[in-house]
């Protein structure tokens, strides 16, 4: 079998109409690989108008409004359309992002035109339904998932500790780290503005504790919302912004102080100034394969209070950057954004720590290993192939049997 160059087709199921992380470091992805001059080519839904526009060549695949999130779409699986455009292409490997329909879809593909298959895991989807009180489909979709990421050679994982999470679920045969980077000449201290904080009535003393990311139950905002309220009891003198929108915007805002600050959506240097210009970072969820958020607070100078869950447990050095809260201990929160509130000198140690170990995160570092891993994977699929590998032959094969899966 002659040398292939490597040309990635890639399956999303939100690659630009909603702005989250895991569209952030796909786009990253797409466009590091055309400077790189490797060609891509990405399915997707897509929605008119998009968030952002889209790096690299995207095609539109069929889908529906996800039932109660309608901002978010499901795709209908790979029509003969969308298929032959993805014929055409000549994919040398394919890497699924979602286990969805389309996900689905594009696994059984690459398993019939023996081409190899990797996975990148961004969302702990299992834990979403503890929120909407179906936290008995769980285990279910944790079977799923696992049956879904086993025929990958490889599943990718933003944090050291989520990859742990997935080992011990018996998720995927062979899980390594795409970690995440950070724009450092957008998002640092220096942007910090006190003119933007005085019109939003903030106080120069004032410290504000800033909540960013979708206003979703599953980031946490109860939790937040309860940890303010709980700095109130104690008289803990402090200001909120929150940035972000959501279908769960009006119930946060009645849980909040009415001299809270909501700035909806925001991005690039408006969102870089909405960091720097707070004082520190709350997230309580646990639903975060990284945190993306966290690490552009970290950039930008903030400590950070988070849940000692996957992602944020990787990114945050407790009792030096931060801390890192056990996720049901409302008690632990308050206590620790109240250390901060009260106390300016740790707060700013904290923040120039967080700032210091943000600068570990490049996206072209990251990128780059990613791609060296894609090259390992078509190397070892070259080498399958011309030793004859019988099928179902599991990691090292280019077929496997369901039914060894289940």
């Amino acid at each position: 079998m002659p040398d292939q160059p490597l040309r990635v087709a890639l399956f999303s199921g939100n690659y630009n109409y909603v702005t989250d992380g895991a569209a952030v470091a796909l786009n990253h992805l797409v466009a590091h690989l055309e400077r790189q001059g490797i060609e891509a080519i990405v399915f997707s839904p897509t929605a008119d108008p998009p968030a952002f526009e889209p790096a690299g060549t995207l095609v539109s695949v069929p889908s529906i409004g996800f039932p109660g999130r309608s901002e978010y779409r499901v795709a209908l699986g790979l029509p003969r359309a969308q298929r032959r455009r993805l014929e055409a292409f000549r994919p040398t490997l394919f890497h699924l992002s979602a286990p969805d329909l389309l996900g689905y879809a594009a696994r059984g593909l690459a398993r019939r035109w023996r081409v190899p298959l990797v996975a990148s895991f961004h969302t702990r989807y299992d834990t979403y339904f503890r929120y909407y009180h179906m936290a008995w489909l769980e285990s279910g979709v944790t079977r799923y998932l696992r049956h879904f990421y086993r025929p990958c050679e490889h599943v990718y994982v933003p944090s050291e500790s989520t990859a742990q999470v997935l080992r011990d679920q018996g998720m995927a045969r062979d899980v390594r780290i795409w970690s995440r980077g950070v724009d450092a000449d957008r998002f640092n201290p220096g942007r910090r503005d006190l003119e933007w904080r005085r019109a939003l009535g903030f106080g120069d003393a004032e410290p504000v504790v800033a909540f960013v990311g979708r206003l979703v139950l599953e980031k946490g905002i109860d939790s937040f919302a309860r940890t303010v309220a709980g700095l109130r009891q104690c008289g803990a003198a402090h200001r909120v912004l929150v940035v972000g929108d959501g279908p769960e915007r009006v119930r946060f805002r009645e849980q909040l102080p009415e001299d809270a600050v909501f700035t909806g959506h925001l991005g690039g240097d408006a969102l870089a100034r909405a960091y720097a210009s707070s004082d520190l970072f709350l997230n309580p969820s646990v639903t975060e394969t990284f945190g993306i958020v966290t690490l552009e607070a970290m950039a930008a100078g903030l400590p950070a209070v988070c849940a000692d869950a996957t992602g944020s447990r990787s990114l945050v050095a407790h009792g030096e950057s931060g801390f890192l809260v056990r996720p049901d201990d409302d008690a632990g929160y308050i206590d620790a954004v109240r250390r901060l509130i009260a106390d300016p000198a740790l707060r700013a140690d904290m923040g120039a720590a967080a700032h210091e170990l943000s600068r570990r995160y490049t996206w072209d570092t990251v990128i780059d290993a990613l791609v060296e891993q894609y090259r390992e994977v078509l190397d070892r699929h070259r080498m399958d192939v011309v030793g004859g590998a019988p099928e179902g032959a599991g990691r090292r094969g280019v077929l496997v049997d369901d039914a060894a899966l289940t």
